[in-house]
C-alpha cells in the first residue's frame, strides 16, 4: 500500500528554518522514488527536491539549492526536507510524493511522473 504522510509545517520569520517530514508505508519507501512539491495560491505546482531512498540520488531546484536539503532514514522509511535560510517566496503547501524508479532522472520534475500524494503540509514565511 502506497502511502505518504507529511508534517512539520508552520510558520516562521525570514531566514529561518523548518524540517518537514514525509512518512513512507515502507513498500513505498522501497519501491518508488520520493520528491518533494510545494504549491503558493494561485502559483502552479512546483517541484523542489527529489531522492530515490535505494540509491540516495537526489536533485534539486534551482531555487532552493544551498538552502534545502532532502535526506532519509532507512530506519524509520522516512524523507525530510531541511529548509533553512528560508524566505517569504517559500510560502506554499509542501507536498510529498512518490513515483516509479522507471521515470527517475533530470525531469523528475515533471508532474505527470508522480502517481501518489500526500495531504501536504503548510509552510508560511513573514517578511
Amino acid at each position: 500500500q502506497v502511502q505518504l504522510v507529511e508534517s512539520g509545517g508552520g510558520s516562521v520569520q525570514a531566514g529561518g528554518s523548518l524540517r518537514l517530514s514525509c512518512a513512507a508505508s515502507a513498500y513505498t519507501y522501497r519501491s518508488y522514488f520520493i520528491a518533494w512539491f510545494r504549491q503558493a495560491p494561485g502559483k502552479e505546482r512546483e517541484g523542489v527536491a527529489s531522492i530515490y531512498p535505494a540509491d540516495g540520488r537526489t536533485f534539486y531546484a534551482d531555487s532552493v539549492k544551498g538552502r534545502f536539503t532532502i535526506s532519509q532514514d532507512n530506519a524509520k522509511n522516512t524523507l525530510y526536507l531541511q529548509m533553512n535560510s528560508l524566505k517569504p517566496e517559500d510560502t506554499a503547501m509542501y507536498y510529498c510524493a512518490a513515483g516509479a524508479p522507471r521515470n527517475y532522472g533530470r525531469s523528475w520534475y515533471d508532474l505527470t511522473k508522480y502517481n501518489y500524494w500526500g495531504q501536504g503540509t503548510q509552510v508560511t514565511v513573514s517578511s
